[in-house]
């Protein structure tokens, strides 16, 4: 049965299947000695050689998927131009070829999922399927409610109108306020840009959720695998998202 190059890629571990487009256009895929740069091309696994890089690729047959709770002060990337600490720096103990789903700054800290499932990848981080982020931010002095109104509305991070978030005030003093946000986009820095768009710049920022699966009381800078449990819940999730969709 032929797939699609880019799908293939992504069921391979490769990337996203976003950034296997990416690699595809730029023209680092081969199929059987040639260079593809379309889109539209579709591989037959079981004859056509792929190869990414100079290496060949291949259906993974042991699917990995693993939570981290992430410091502050690494890159969440596979590998980094100058050579700074990346998420891969702190699995080191897991052999499958696996790739951080999403962004997480390298200033903040908290839940981010790794895994080689290229399907699963897909479906966490294309805009159209909306998956809730909840996080707990500190931010400098007291937004107003007017303030609040404008996250829980859309706010203009410069060029991007953020769909509505949910917003709830943990506790304030004078000098800082404790800010518990929920979105469904993942651009860059967003959640530093809202903040930044209503004069509150973000202090200290943590990730505690994506879809249904919580951080709970994982230690900084360790991981674990999923449960069989958050496993299913995670794909009934993307499963719901799909029929909602058409």
């Amino acid at each position: 049965m032929k797939i699609r190059l880019q799908k293939y890629m992504a069921q391979c571990g490769v990337a996203s299947r976003r950034k296997c487009e990416e690699m595809i256009k730029s023209g680092q895929v081969t199929i059987n000695g040639e260079v593809v740069r379309d889109m539209g091309v579709k591989i037959d696994p079981s004859h056509d050689r792929v190869f990414v890089n100079g290496k060949r690729i291949s259906l993974e047959e042991n699917y990995v998927y693993i939570m981290l709770n992430k410091p502050r002060g690494y890159i969440t990337t596979v590998k980094d131009q100058y050579n700074r600490p990346t998420v891969m720096d702190l699995v080191k103990d897991i052999s499958e070829r696996i790739y951080p789903i999403g962004r997480l700054d390298y200033e903040s800290e908290g839940l981010l999922l790794l895994t080689n499932d290229g399907n699963i990848a897909f479906h966490l981080t294309h805009p159209r399927h909306q998956i809730d982020k909840e996080y707990v931010v500190r931010v400098e002095g007291c937004p107003s409610s007017e303030d609040i109104d404008k996250l829980r509305n859309g706010i203009d991070i410069g060029g991007f109108i953020t769909s509505p978030a949910q917003v709830d005030l943990i506790r304030k003093n004078k000098q800082t306020s404790l800010i518990r946000i929920t979105i469904k986009e993942g651009k860059n820095r967003q959640v530093r840009r809202m903040f930044d768009a209503i004069g509150h710049p973000v202090i200290y920022l943590k990730r505690i959720r994506i879809g249904n699966i919580k951080l709970g009381n994982l230690e900084l800078g360790k991981w674990r695998h999923l449960t069989n449990k958050e496993l299913e819940a995670l794909k009934d999730l993307i499963m719901s998202n799909e029929q909602i969709r058409g």
